[in-house]
């Protein structure tokens, strides 16, 4: 009989540590089937020096946005690369004159773009390596997916693509070595 009493104890303790576990789950700053899609431990450094082994996987950056431009139907933002901590949010690197300190791109169309995206102090970019450059060291992404967070908090927002396995191209007629 006593064991009986516990078993509703055992039970209530395995319930609050799945809702806990769920809860730590639907927090994350990437969805987990972008982290589990993302190539392990890719670098802005390691991207820049050479794009080609990674043309086509997906990667994970973190970064502020400090330029945008139109190009046809798409629009390029700028980042500034903010290195990832281990939860997924981006951090200025500790030497901001090094190769992680640098730039990348990221191409997304114009109709789909992350609203509030211009409100974002840094972001989170879940994209597919396209093997193009600009500037002749800014890699270029496609983005799947982005996490920003405002400065003062009240802009925080995400977009994600569709379909996160459809593989982008660059859009024919952009000349993207400017």
């Amino acid at each position: 009989m006593p064991s009986c009493r516990l078993m509703p104890r055992w039970t209530a303790v395995l319930v609050l540590a799945v809702t806990m576990t769920v809860a730590a789950w639907g927090c994350s700053s990437v969805p987990r089937r972008y982290v589990w899609m993302a190539e392990p431990g890719v670098t802005l450094t390691m991207l820049s020096a050479n794009p080609q082994p990674y043309v086509g996987k997906v990667i994970l950056l973190g970064g502020t946005i400090t330029e945008e431009e139109e190009y046809g139907q798409y629009l390029f933002l700028r980042l500034t690369n903010r290195p990832l901590d281990q939860d997924y949010k981006p951090h200025r690197p500790a030497d901001t004159e090094n190769a992680e300190a640098g730039s990348y791109w990221v191409a997304v169309p114009k109709q789909q773009a992350p609203p509030k995206f211009r409100n974002w102090a840094r972001a989170t970019v879940v994209g597919r390596v396209t093997g193009q450059q600009r500037s002749k060291t800014e890699p270029v992404l496609m983005l799947l997916y982005m996490r920003g967070w405002g400065a003062s908090g009240d802009h925080a927002g995400l977009w994600e693509n569709v379909d996160p396995n459809y593989v982008p191209s660059v859009p024919g007629g952009i000349d993207l070595k400017n």
